[in-house]
């Protein structure tokens, strides 16, 4: 079994990529992070998801996927 990542668009962990880990990814989950450095503590929500093209990704909650964003 190969080893499934995922990668964070936008808030504090944009562009990190890590192990999804032994569970089934589930598309639309939530996950919540919790930044507690240097100030004062600042929680953000990233939904999961799937594409083609880019595989399984974590969006900050609020935040357009790619596709989704018209022509301005």
């Amino acid at each position: 079994m190969t080893a499934m990542s995922v990668r964070f668009f936008g808030g504090p962990l944009d562009g990190r990529v890590q192990d999804l880990g032994e569970a089934e990814p589930v598309c639309g989950s939530v996950m919540r992070h919790v930044h507690l450095h240097d100030g004062p503590k600042i929680e953000t929500h990233y939904q999961l998801g799937y594409t083609d093209r880019t595989g399984w990704e974590y969006r900050l909650c609020g935040l357009p996927a790619p596709d989704e964003v018209g022509e301005r």
